[in-house]
């Protein structure tokens, strides 16, 4: 038994199960495969982010199923002011979800749009825009996630899970990074100078004004 409470055996197969899910997910999001897809199997493209949703929530059942039958005694539970703090935390983000989901294009990330449209496109069908939220972070929904996951009471299975998400949602952030840099170029580079990737700062970040004159690069771009 490891000090978290967990069998060495189960520790190895929470960890491999979590390194499976980020290496299928990694690969169905490279822009390797996807280049590949389109090139000898262009017809299967429409399709592509529609079967990428379905795998990416079908592979996460077995780690959240380890979650729950594998439930230990907890390491620690917020209590007293810190159980106020966690949940309001963690209220504010699950609101930041929601209150973000109206700057993001549902059909095109569902799938459901290109599948409408039978688009063969590699890149995301989106035009370069800086949610309010953006304008402090370049990945919310990472920073979001984050806070939902570490506001949690923690046993053995749910630290190791935390431990292992986090350590993914870094290092997604990277790849994420390189898409978007072939996506946009420049003008992403500029972004990226400009604005945190997880951690808001004080210093680092963009007015209305200057998130509005940073989009409007890409209409003269496209002009």
């Amino acid at each position: 038994m490891t000090g978290i409470g967990l069998s060495t055996g189960q520790v190895v197969v929470v960890c491999g199960v979590w390194l499976l899910y980020g290496a299928l997910h990694s690969l169905t999001a490279s822009l390797w495969l996807k280049r590949l897809v389109v090139g000898r199997w262009p017809a299967c493209m429409p399709i592509y982010r529609l079967a990428f949703n379905l795998l990416s929530v079908v592979t996460l059942i077995p780690p959240l199923l380890l979650i729950y039958f594998w439930h230990g005694d907890y390491l620690w539970q917020w209590t007293g002011a810190g159980w106020w703090i966690a949940n309001t935390l963690a209220l504010l983000a699950v609101a930041g979800f929601v209150l973000s989901l109206r700057y993001y294009d549902g059909s095109e990330f569902a799938g459901l749009r290109q599948w409408r449209e039978r688009a063969v496109r590699v890149e995301d069908q989106e035009h370069f825009h800086i949610s309010p939220l953006h304008r402090f972070v370049r990945h919310p929904w990472y920073t979001l996630g984050l806070v939902i996951l570490w506001t949690r009471d923690m046993d053995g299975v749910m630290l190791l899970s935390s431990l292992m998400m986090t350590g993914y949602l870094i290092l997604g952030l990277r790849l994420e990074e390189r898409k978007l840099l072939a996506y946009h170029g420049e003008l992403y580079r500029r972004y990226r100078q400009r604005v945190p990737a997880l951690i808001p700062l004080p210093w680092r970040y963009l007015s209305v004004a200057q998130a509005r004159q940073l989009m409007g690069l890409t209409v003269d771009k496209r002009c």
